[in-house]
């Protein structure tokens, strides 16, 4: 991870940003200040190629949507299916006591640096880990490597659903250190795609899914 986590920080935090629910009264600022950053081009300076680009890209294709309809496909494209979901564990966990314990150590991780997920949020809520990455560089890419599937998995499903999301998993996965996924990560994604995460809906005391006030729950 020689030097990247600090390369790559500008741009787990835009990703960070634009992956959370985009609420009407916030949005329009918050794209607004990711897309002047972005075409900054000290804020990407030795950043990996091609990721600036896709932030902008995914920008770009919701520009000119309404807030209150950009809300209501997040909630379509995260909410409503497992399948693509932003908490990480669910994708090698999936409800069962072992996610427990990896969101307990997750959460851990994140209290050993002075970190606590706002809002009610799942310690491994991809944008939670994300702003974490940005802001502890060497354990936020730790965790966001350890996940490294689950993110391969999501970046299809949502390229499958055509959604302009994809893009940011796109700049993500070309964000992380190393070569990308590995033989080992591909066949991971393989079999959760073939067979889905593992069914048990128990054991996730104290980790309680918060409900979307403004929006539908999974």
């Amino acid at each position: 991870m020689s030097g990247a986590p600090v390369r790559s920080a500008p741009v787990y935090q835009a990703a960070s940003l634009l992956l959370t629910y985009p609420d009407p009264e916030t949005w329009p600022e918050r794209v607004g200040a990711v897309r002047t950053a972005l075409r900054e081009p000290a804020v990407l300076h030795g950043s990996p190629a091609g990721c600036g680009d896709a932030l902008l890209r995914f920008c770009g294709e919701v520009d000119g949507v309404a807030p209150l309809e950009l809300a209501a496909r997040y909630v379509a494209t995260f909410d409503r299916t497992r399948r693509r979901t932003l908490d990480l564990t669910y994708y090698t966990d999936g409800d069962t006591r072992r996610r427990g314990g990896s969101l307990a150590r997750i959460k851990a991780v994140l209290h050993e640096h002075g970190w606590e997920p706002g809002g009610g949020r799942l310690p491994d809520f991809l944008p939670v880990l994300l702003e974490f990455a940005a802001r502890c560089p060497d354990p936020g890419e730790r965790l966001l490597c350890e996940h490294r599937p689950g993110l391969e998995l999501l970046r299809h499903a949502l390229d499958a659903y055509g959604s302009p999301y994809t893009g940011v998993l796109l700049a993500v996965r070309d964000a992380l250190p190393g070569p990308g996924p590995t033989a080992a990560d591909r066949a991971a994604v393989r079999e959760l795609a073939l067979g889905g995460p593992p069914a048990e809906s128990v054991g996730l005391e104290p980790f309680t899914r918060p409900s979307r006030a403004r929006g539908g729950v999974r």
